[in-house]
């Protein structure tokens, strides 16, 4: 395999995630979205920012609660509040502290769906063990995690 010089140096745009868009939304409804920021300002939780005049969700300080504001507040047909509000899940990394011995409870504590539960195990703390059926996606573990230890993962291709 033969790289050039410039692909080696080159940054590649295409290794960032991809954005986590607003509750109720998809990659592919962004193309109707006209960048009014009506749905950042409605947000309680201060979640929703604008990126390249699109919503997307910024979870390092609060989770969604799912109180629909953002959608109330769009104009545009962006929102489809039929379908689910996310196309990802919570998931944990080996980052974790109690993977390496330290006891850390943050992320279960915290869900409110209680879809984070600590595994006893013998010789170490409890390892935090992530059930993708109660978990919502709402982001309340990735804004506590010290280490940030917790990740998304989408359910479906970002295209969709």
């Amino acid at each position: 395999m033969s790289i050039s010089r410039r692909d080696l140096l080159a940054v590649r745009l295409t290794d960032r995630p991809a954005p986590i868009r607003p509750p109720w939304t998809r990659e592919a409804d962004m193309a109707r979205c006209t960048g009014c920021a009506a749905c950042t300002e409605a947000c309680p939780a201060g979640i929703v920012r604008m990126e390249a005049r699109l919503p997307q969700i910024a979870f390092a300080g609060a989770e969604c609660s799912f109180c629909g504001a953002c959608a109330e507040a769009c104009s545009a047909p962006v929102f489809d509040l039929a379908r689910p509000a996310f196309a990802h899940l919570a998931a944990v990394t080996e980052g974790c502290l109690p993977q390496d011995g330290v006891a850390c409870m943050a992320c279960a504590d915290i869900c409110p769906e209680a879809a984070i539960r600590l595994r006893p195990r013998i010789g170490g703390p409890a390892l935090p063990d992530l059930s993708p059926s109660l978990c919502t996606g709402c982001g309340a573990c990735l804004s506590v995690c010290p280490v940030e230890a917790l990740t998304i993962h989408p359910l479906e291709p970002a295209h969709a």
